[in-house]
């Protein structure tokens, strides 16, 4: 079950967040995520609290105020294989909607079940 947190700089119109999530719930589900498992937010935060370098690390060019961090938070166990392919899609989703790939970076955080209560305080798989 990916958690996924969009961290932006204000201001973003609902259209701008809205190809972003879409292209990275599309990626997810092509990546073998159940469609129906969604579950996002976004931090749209002023400039004094979303500070970024705009060439640090391995950018080509370099970032703007459009620059989106990722963070998919999701089980432990998806291969170096799995997160490549969810990139590249990812990607190519992101530039086929007119945003920039160099203004995008990606956090992938793991954890076990144990610790995962989806609903009532229950945990899955213990």
């Amino acid at each position: 079950m990916p958690l996924v947190t969009l961290t932006v700089r204000k201001p973003k119109s609902p259209e701008f967040k809205g190809k972003v999530l879409d292209a990275v719930h599309a990626s997810l589900v092509s990546t073998g995520v159940p469609d129906t498992d969604k579950f996002q937010r976004v931090l749209e935060l002023d400039a004094d609290d979303f500070r970024f370098d705009s060439s640090y690390p391995d950018v080509a060019g370099g970032r703007t105020d459009d620059f989106v961090l990722i963070e998919i938070l999701w089980s432990v166990g998806r291969s170096v294989k799995v997160k490549k392919k969810l990139l590249a899609e990812l990607m190519e989703r992101l530039r086929a909607a007119g945003l920039d790939p160099e203004n995008v970076m990606v956090v992938f955080k793991e954890t076990s079940w144990e610790n995962w209560a989806f609903a009532g305080g229950r945990i899955l798989h213990t």
